[in-house]
């Protein structure tokens, strides 16, 4: 697991191959991301917006931008936590994504970025 604190928001990482939605045959080769955001600031938070970026090492990197997270702009309280589970896909069988969030804090309306950790993407048996 990787994990990285920025501004009183800790986010941590957790990622692995899905063989259920692979598709070797035509090279897609689909990860599974699970990430938690933990909120230790006194104020409330609201998670606005992310930015990924996706290295795949047959292809450019690509940028996905966009509001929220899975549909949800989640408010943390001081303590809370907050998860959900994704999915990239690469053309290859190696990559990692990287990126940052963007909180408001409620009380103030101050608009900050929270680093996401790099992680890496591997089909299990490049590792062997």
């Amino acid at each position: 697991m990787n994990t990285q604190t920025t501004a009183g928001i800790m986010i941590s990482v957790q990622a692995g191959y899905n063989s259920r939605l692979s598709h070797l045959e035509e090279s897609a080769y689909v990860f599974e991301y699970h990430v938690e955001i933990q909120n230790s600031n006194p104020d409330s938070v609201q998670l606005l917006s992310r930015e990924w970026l996706i290295f795949d090492s047959l292809n450019l990197h690509s940028r996905i931008v966009g509001e929220g997270v899975v549909g949800e702009q989640p408010i943390l309280s001081k303590g809370d936590n907050h998860h959900y589970t994704s999915y990239c896909e690469l053309k290859s069988d190696i990559g990692y994504m990287e990126g940052h969030y963007i909180f408001e804090n409620l009380k103030t309306g101050h608009r900050f970025r929270v680093a996401i950790p790099r992680f890496y993407l591997y089909f299990p048996g490049k590792l062997n």
